[in-house]
């Protein structure tokens, strides 16, 4: 039987290509900027036009279709998971690397069924980098098939989290914290490095090219993990929650590493940060 998703899954990667576009293009002009719910948390006119743009486009070809887009959620719509066919779309993931220019800004699509992914693109834009994943199908990067490390030593490992958005001096300490337990895990010779590129999506597309060994991060949104989760799994590696359980979209929080042994390790070590829901109703 022909794959149902997969014409779904073309038009997401054209859509990604034109909204790369619009974001290149914005990098040459000058930008104006708005925050949302701190001033580390920014959005742009940009975000809001690449966000309209996909999803008009993905209304009028498939009108029975749900969404969950960041800006749209931070203009007051829900952020329901339900079995209906839904895109999860971030516009640029990124937003405060795009102010500055700093290269890695990527426009991230995810797609569920029955609250299952189907299959997650990841155009990171300036590098003009296609990440797509399709549920038993592999991983790709502009056409080369994506593997993970497999790396289950934490201290031969390259982590790759970021510090976040929320400047609430309790969650601070407790992001600080934790990456001061990972670094000082006592070892022989050996310690582990942590990078950030200032994008879930990257970071995680970063696991699933073998480039890094394992991210992890609480305080996101399903919007920034949904279009690369898939990559992960599909590139081998395995998506965790932070309690070392079973990994849930709407949580927050994630960890996406190159084998089972390395997240559930990297689990013993976090201090979690207790966060609202995506799907919470207050």
């Amino acid at each position: 039987m022909a794959d149902p998703w997969q014409e779904c899954m073309d038009y997401a990667v054209t859509l990604a290509r034109k909204a790369g576009e619009v974001v290149r293009e914005a990098l040459k002009k000058e930008i104006s900027i708005m925050t949302k719910s701190s001033p580390a948390d920014l959005v742009t006119v940009t975000d809001q036009k690449v966000e309209q743009m996909i999803i008009s486009a993905v209304k009028e070809k498939y009108p029975s279709h749900s969404f969950i887009g960041e800006e749209s959620v931070a203009a007051g719509e829900g952020s329901t998971l339900t079995n209906n066919p839904t895109w999860i779309i971030d516009p640029i993931d990124g937003t405060t690397n795009f102010v500055h220019r700093f290269p890695f800004v990527a426009v991230s699509i995810g797609f569920s069924v029955n609250k299952k992914m189907e299959f997650g693109i990841v155009y990171s834009c300036v590098e003009d980098k296609m990440y797509t994943g399709r549920k038993g199908k592999g991983a790709f990067c502009n056409g080369q098939k994506l593997q993970v490390s497999g790396q289950e030593d934490i201290t031969k490992s390259l982590l790759v989290t970021e510090l976040g958005s929320n400047r609430d001096p309790e969650v601070l300490k407790i992001v600080l914290s934790n990456m001061e337990k990972l670094l000082s895990i006592p070892i022989h010779g050996l310690s582990l490095r942590i990078r950030a590129v200032g994008t879930a999506a990257v970071n995680m597309c970063l696991v699933a090219t073998g480039g890094a060994d394992a991210y992890y991060e609480m305080g996101i949104h399903c919007w920034d993990m949904a279009g690369a989760g898939i990559i992960i799994t599909e590139a081998g590696g395995v998506l965790l929650d932070v309690s070392g359980g079973p990994f849930d979209l709407m949580s927050r929080r994630i960890i996406a590493a190159s084998s089972q042994t390395l997240g559930a390790r990297l689990a013993k070590e976090l201090q979690i940060i207790p966060l609202k829901r995506d799907d919470a109703t207050n």
